[in-house]
């Protein structure tokens, strides 16, 4: 019986383990996408329990505790209340998590943070808690002390138009934080036009913008303004959530009566909120690639399923799913729309639904001609349900199957924890695992020079060239 989670931990074949300990161990980290908080980062904060930094903001590790009977008061409700107790109701879930990646990242992240290898049970968790937080007072256990000893270069945090950014600033000028931390655009708010506080947040987006928004066009001019700010704080990406693919066109003096509707607070249709969606998309796409940004769309979750629990503890807190209406024919539409105008710019995109994957790999493939970059629209990392084990692999696969893997960008985060950079690790065993039985099987000829130069070049080196990081 292999010995659990060993330096050699999901790496099946010798293959496997060179390309992982000669090539990928050794790579620095970028986290392209995730949701830590930057004022974390500028302030450099200190955790004093286990639970605040772990379990504080992770729905991921609630959803399990939930599942294991525990009250929503003893789970979100004793976040502020009793650390400890919510600590104790996650470790007695946790050895009932056979086969799911939260068993897997809890280990990583004991091991390589806390140096703890023992299994968490409910007779040990004091002792394991106790543990870490006497740890977690040490000096090099600070956020920054964090992602120092996981070896990241550069983080993309997730950000709204209207944020001024202020700590992203702060980060910039402060000479000793090692790490390089860039603002991404994410202008869902200014999309999702049918939410009830949309004509809101258009009146913050017109003040912070110094633009009158009356009409479609001056909505375009307001968000313009706020991509040309976040350009010059070194943003190179923007990420945008969808329910499903959307692709609804419109002219101008339809979209200008949707608008005008939307900021008086009228009710818009499924069918005219589309038409409006897929207008403010287009126009954001092409200053993107006039810019060199790279485009993220997330799509296929279904969110907020839970209406008591929402109204409750509001959105973010675990209570979203797939769902099947993603539609990718629809990226079809969309992506030759901005290719005809030679707009179209780098994209990664994400399905929520796993049958997407390979629809999206092969639309995907049709918009290479011509790119300036290698894999230039991207079938993005197993996302969310997906990273997991078999998701990534599948993903892997998928995209294996469909183009060039060793043009792939590899990993993120899409996390809210410091803790989470394990991700990384978890991918990368998985990716050598993968690679490697393909020598081990004679599917691809046993040069590791040309293997190793891929592995590296997925963990690290596509990502800096794909997004144009500066570091």
């Amino acid at each position: 019986m292999i010995s659990f989670m060993n330096e050699d931990f999901l790496l099946k074949s010798e293959a496997a383990k060179k390309l992982y300990h000669e090539h990928a161990k050794k790579m620095p980290i970028i986290d392209y996408h995730c949701h830590i908080n930057p004022a974390d980062i500028a302030e450099d904060k200190r955790y004093t329990s286990i639970s605040d930094v772990w379990l504080g903001g992770d729905h991921y590790k609630w959803r399990l505790i939930r599942a294991n009977g525990t009250p929503e008061n003893e789970v979100t409700g004793a976040r502020d209340k009793d650390q400890y107790k919510l600590f104790e109701n996650f470790a007695a879930a946790l050895p009932r998590a056979v086969g799911n990646p939260v068993y897997h990242w809890t280990y990583l992240e004991l091991k390589r943070y806390f140096g703890i290898e023992k299994q968490i049970n409910p007779g040990i968790a004091r002792e394991i808690y106790d543990a870490c937080n006497a740890k977690l007072a040490e000096p090099n256990m600070s956020v920054r002390g964090l992602i120092e000893q996981s070896n990241v270069k550069l983080i993309c945090t997730t950000d709204d138009p209207i944020d001024n950014l202020e700590y992203h600033k702060k980060i910039s000028s402060d000479d000793t934080c090692k790490v390089k931390v860039l603002p991404a655009f994410r202008p869902d708010k200014a999309v999702n036009i049918d939410k009830p506080e949309f004509a809101g947040y258009i009146a913050q987006l017109a003040q912070v913008s110094g633009v009158d928004i009356t009409d479609f066009a001056s909505l375009c001019i307001a968000l313009d303004n706020r991509i040309d700010f976040f350009n010059q704080m070194g943003c190179r990406a923007s990420d945008h959530a969808l329910e499903g693919c959307i692709y609804s066109p419109a002219g101008e003096t339809e979209l200008n009566a949707i608008l005008g509707t939307a900021l008086k607070n009228g009710a818009v249709s499924a069918e005219d909120a589309d038409k409006y969606r897929t207008a403010v998309l287009l126009h954001l796409g092409r200053r993107y690639h006039e810019l060199g940004w790279v485009m993220q769309i997330h799509f296929g979750c279904m969110r907020n399923n839970n209406a008591r629990m929402y109204d409750r503890l509001g959105p973010d807190t675990g209570f979203d799913s797939m769902n099947g209406r993603g539609e990718p024919y629809n990226l079809s539409y969309f992506l030759n729309a901005l290719e005809q105008s030679a707009q179209l710019p780098r994209m990664v995109l994400y399905s929520l639904n796993p049958a997407d994957s390979e629809i999206i790999a092969s639309i995907a493939g049709c918009f290479m001609a011509d790119a300036v970059c290698p894999g230039k629209i991207q079938l993005g990392s197993a996302w969310w349900f997906n990273d997991t084990k078999s998701g990534m692999e599948k993903q892997l696969l998928d995209y294996a199957n469909s183009t060039l893997l060793g043009n792939f960008v590899g990993m993120l985060t899409d996390s809210r924890s410091f803790l989470s950079y394990t991700r990384h690790e978890y991918f990368r065993r998985i990716l050598c695992n993968f690679i490697g039985q393909l020598a081990e099987d004679g599917e691809y000829a046993a040069d590791f020079d040309t293997l190793g130069q891929i592995v590296e070049d997925i963990c690290y080196n596509n990502t800096v060239k794909f997004f144009g990081f500066e570091l």
